[in-house]
């Protein structure tokens, strides 16, 4: 008799992730992915986080979801968060406070900031770091009527927008992508791993899939250029002159797009030339204002030529020449100026490649693989359109040709004029928004320039006339006083940095040390870690933050920080409002502020409140939190102002909370901060009156609205009449009229020949030959400043034909005083400070090395994990270093933002990040090595991270990486193993 066998254990082949599911956006990076967060009883707390995954019904992802996305459960349950209001009682800088409720917070905040409304709005300067809420932050500026306002793009990428929206009426970055589906050659300029991740991840592995090239630009090779054909290995800096060396073989070769250049740029308008004139590099116009171009003769070689309006249709313009108009002015078309320039012998391969550190030979190649692709592997989709000027074509002609750009080329003084090389680039290969090109996301394309203008004047009831953040056209438009100095405090919109269109958030808190160009009374940030991270010069601005004045006083009297989390300007603060994390409260991922859209449709997303606040901490026995979302906290405060649009008439506030002010404030007529289901039932979209139940609409869908584009809308939308009136009806566009691509941008003209004497408002004097040099029309390449003033020149000059302003210090002949360029790069398991916090991250990297390249280590008799001294202009730290044969040999880098203060984010005193982590911020001045301007961009003022230059050699051992600071007294987690989940299976088993 046979033993029956034992019974099968019971198993659950398919366990749910949890007993509830619901769908949000992530917060992690920039990405704003949609997810599915899965709850599940925690008992005393009520729902907790079981898991999160991907959702597959999202537009951005599609699913996928990255290490920082699943890390979002220990984002909201992390140490570091903080519990209730706080108030100084010791030092600045101590750490020291006492915890208050929200009333007296909200109090002691309307009693400082209300005597500066009465008294002069400008004494508030409100600057807000990765904040994604814009819209409201920008507009609660405007109706405090404060002109210092600014976001965090200063000092992240304003480069990149305003050298895009200047040249296309739009930019790289989050505002465009490469059409993945027809691409066949990819250039990534400066491309790290943290900003829209996982889009790109998916678009690239389309491309792989298909055998398109990939080619990397960028001086480190990791996470994308890891899987790339080809690393371009660039020297810092120097991506504009490569650029330029393409476009010269290009132009040579004749391999450019001449059809599309004067169909839909200015390559044919007509630019005066009148050297030392006050009409001088403008477009000629007719009597009624339309730029012209000159007509090319007749077939039959009879008659003179003509001129006519440049957007005439049915015509056959000059593209090179020298033309005498009518009133006896002569001109040139803009390509013939771009012809002159760029088929110069300083910009051939040969000339450019010691510089840029690539071989000629791999320059031309490259101009050869661009120009193939473009022109003997077009594409043509069946997709019949019609153009803006009522032309039908029965096809659409594709470039397969993209490019897609970062913070990497960026992020230098020379970076403004790097982004619009590129743009040229394209440009020249026709491959703007054409299949298999770079595409627009709606909103975009704008108008060029945009037309939202910087406003500058109060209105009866206190507010500005117009939001502190835009886009200036001409020098009427700075923001600066009769006798041309800075009106805010951070000298945006100012003849240093006429077009900072984001602001200068890097230089607010020396400015306001300083008084420059006056006193401020009260400085407010959200999420913006000033103290540490975001600061270039570190140790100077923990000085600046915490100085005083021959009375006692803080020469910056009051400090209003909203955070979720202990970082390491929390210390810093007066007043500490705590904020809460992603998962428990609505935010508005606004087409206003910075959409989801892609390029075949527009899209939006909100966040909602998954959790509540007080039950949410990591261990059972923790009190309650009580923390309210910043952007309610900011309603309530505009209220209790009585700010206008956020009281009624009788005083009350307009709005309960930031739910109410997404549904029911209009920016204009019909138009709010969320494009879906508008209108009383909710059937209108883009535009039309509130709807009480839209956010109900949104979690029933999601969390996000996306309107798909019409197929024959979707390629060439600047001159598409299908997309321009399709644009124009979603409120996107004013009007639908074609957008011109500027070649040659006649706004910087203007302020050229403003520096040159011309005009009603010229820059003083210690300005001109800087807007003089900075501000031409057409893209130029310079030595980045510090590596232009903080050392000697190589003995073979870089090729250049306006020279880098500014002089160099002093040193020997020929001697590089620092040699090498130092930069970070963002890792994809890291996003800004916060994420070097989170437990389950830090487990794949608690500190950072400097990477150097073995045949740089040999050089300077450097062994793998030595110790070594690392020096610029500003200072030196000493850091443990790492050999990494994926970097450029002349560059050294590290991993961004993972180095921390001891005691910040609540980490252990001793945790790795701390003692042998390291900030090469300490190294980077937020002045130039001369000191007359910021370190910064002369067009946009963006900050130019990626410019240090250091030297290194080697160093004792040591234990602690320095520069230390005395820890902070910001509490410290259970350093207890982390068994996050162990109650859940305990449930389970019962």
């Amino acid at each position: 008799m046979r033993t029956p066998a034992p019974p099968e254990p019971a198993i659950d082949t398919s366990p749910s992730p949890g007993d509830e599911v619901k769908t949000t956006t992530c917060y992690m990076c920039a990405c704003r992915c949609g997810i599915k967060v899965w709850l599940q009883d925690g008992g005393p707390q009520g729902k907790m986080i079981r898991y999160i995954q991907g959702n597959p019904e999202h537009p951005v992802n599609q699913g996928v979801l990255c290490a920082k996305g699943s890390a979002g459960i220990m984002q909201h349950y992390s140490p570091a968060r903080l519990s209730k209001p706080l108030l100084r009682v010791g030092e600045r800088g101590a750490g020291e406070f006492r915890e208050i409720e929200w009333d007296e917070a909200l109090q002691i905040a309307t009693d400082w900031l209300a005597p500066i409304r009465e008294r002069n709005p400008d004494e508030l300067a409100f600057f807000t770091g990765r904040d994604q809420s814009q819209a409201l932050t920008g507009w609660w500026a405007q109706q405090f009527g404060t002109v210092n306002y600014a976001a965090h793009g200063g000092f992240c990428s304003v480069n990149m927008a305003a050298g895009g929206l200047y040249t296309l009426g739009g930019s790289f970055w989050e505002f465009g992508e490469p059409d993945w589906e027809h691409a066949q050659y990819l250039m990534l300029w400066g491309v790290a791993e943290d900003h829209d991740s996982n889009p790109i991840k998916l678009g690239l592995g389309k491309l792989k899939e298909r055998g398109a090239k990939i080619v990397a630009v960028n001086p480190v090779r990791s996470g994308y250029g890891a899987i790339a054909d080809e690393w371009i290995g660039i020297r810092p800096g120097t991506d504009g002159l490569f650029a330029f060396a393409l476009i010269h073989e290009l132009l040579k070769a004749d391999r450019i797009d001449l059809d599309y250049l004067v169909r839909y740029t200015n390559a044919h308008w007509l630019v005066v030339r009148n050297p030392g004139g006050p009409d001088d590099g403008l477009f000629a116009r007719d009597a009624e204002g339309r730029p012209l171009c000159a007509l090319l003769p007749s077939p039959s070689g009879r008659g003179e030529r003509g001129f006519a309006p440049a957007d005439a249709t049915d015509i056959s313009p000059s593209v090179v020449g020298e033309h005498t108009l009518p009133d006896g002015r002569r001109a040139v078309p803009v390509f013939h100026l771009i012809a002159e320039r760029y088929l110069d012998p300083q910009y051939s391969p040969d000339a450019v490649s010691a510089r840029c550190g690539i071989p000629a030979d791999t320059i031309r190649r490259i101009a050869r693989e661009l120009a193939q692709a473009a022109f003997d592997h077009a594409i043509e989709l069946p997709i019949a359109w019609t153009d803006a000027h009522g032309r039908e074509h029965a096809t659409m002609t594709g470039r397969p040709v993209a490019m897609h750009a970062m913070r990497g080329i960026s992020a230098h003084s020379n970076g403004f004029h790097t982004c619009r090389a590129l743009h040229l680039l394209q440009l020249l290969l026709g491959a703007i928004d054409t299949p298999g090109s770079f595409r627009y996301q709606p909103p975009f394309p704008k108008p060029i320039a945009p037309p939202n203008r910087p406003g500058k004047t109060r209105q009866a009831n206190g507010a500005l006339d117009a939001a502190p953040l835009g886009f200036v056209h001409a020098p009427e438009d700075l923001l600066v006083d009769a006798d041309g100095n800075p009106r805010r405090i951070d000298h945006a919109f100012s003849w240093a940095y006429p077009l900072s269109a984001h602001g200068m958030m890097h230089t607010v808190i020396r400015n306001a040390w300083a008084g420059d160009p006056y006193k401020i009374d009260t400085l407010m940030m959200f999420m913006a870690n000033m103290s540490w991270n975001s600061a270039m010069n570190t140790g100077q601005t923990i000085g600046w933050l915490t100085d005083k004045d021959a009375n006692g006083e803080y020469k910056i009297p009051r400090i209003i920080y909203a955070d979720a989390y202990a970082s390491e300007m929390i210390a810093y603060a007066d007043l500490v409002l705590p904020d809460t994390t992603y998962l428990e409260r609505f935010d508005a991922i606004s087409i206003l502020d910075r959409p989801i859209s892609d390029a075949d449709g527009a899209a939006d997303a909100i966040r909602h409140p998954l959790l509540d606040a007080a039950q949410q901490s990591l261990h059972s026995d923790a009190r309650p939190r009580d923390v309210r979302g910043f952007q309610s906290v900011l309603l309530d405060l505009g209220a209790r102002l009585g700010l206008p649009g956020m009281v009624l008439d009788d005083g009350s506030p307009k709005y309960h909370d930031y739910a109410d002010y997404i549904v029911h404030h209009e920016r204009a007529p019909g138009v709010g901060l969320l494009a879906g289901w508008r209108g009383e039932h909710g059937e209108l979209e883009a535009k039309g009156p509130p709807n009480p139940q839209q956010l109900q609409r949104y979690i029933e869908h999601g969390g996000f609205w996306r309107s798909e584009l019409p197929e024959h809308a979707r390629y060439y939308k600047m001159a598409n009449r299908g997309y321009l009136d399709w644009a124009q009806r979603m409120g996107f566009l004013g009007h639908a009229e074609p957008i011109v691509l500027q070649l040659y941008s006649e706004t910087l003209q203007k302020f050229r020949l403003a520096a040159q004497g011309h005009g009603p408002l010229q820059p003083p004097a210690e300005h001109r030959e800087r807007v003089a040099t900075y501000f031409d029309p057409l893209p130029l390449w310079y030595e980045p400043f510090e590596g232009a003033q903080a050392q000697v020149r190589n003995s073979t000059p870089a090729p250049n034909p306006h020279p880098p302003y500014g002089h160099l210090l002093p040193g020997g002949e020929g001697e590089n005083r620092f040699p090498l360029s130092a930069v970070t790069q963002r890792p994809m398991f890291m996003y800004h400070a916060w994420g070097a916090q989170n437990a389950w991250l830090r487990q794949i990297a608690t500190r950072n090395w400097l990477y150097l390249h073995p045949d740089t280590g040999a050089r300077y008799g450097i062994d793998d994990e030595d110790w070594i001294h690392v020096s610029s202009h500003l200072g030196t730290i000493t850091v443990q270093a790492k050999f990494a044969g994926n970097v450029q040999p002349d560059t050294v880098w590290t991993w961004n933002a993972i180095g921390k203060r001891r005691g910040a984010w609540r980490l252990d005193k001793a945790a790795p990040e701390a003692t042998q982590g390291f900030l090469l911020n300490h190294l980077i001045s937020d002045i130039t090595p001369r000191g007359d301007y910021a370190n910064a961009d002369p067009v946009t003022g963006q900050a130019a991270w990626f410019d240090l230059r250091v030297q290194i050699a080697k160093a004792a051992p040591a234990a602690q990486s320095q520069p230390q600071f005395a820890p902070l007294p910001l509490g410290t987690a259970d350093n207890a193993p982390l068994r996050y989940g162990a109650g859940f299976r305990r449930e389970r088993r019962k």
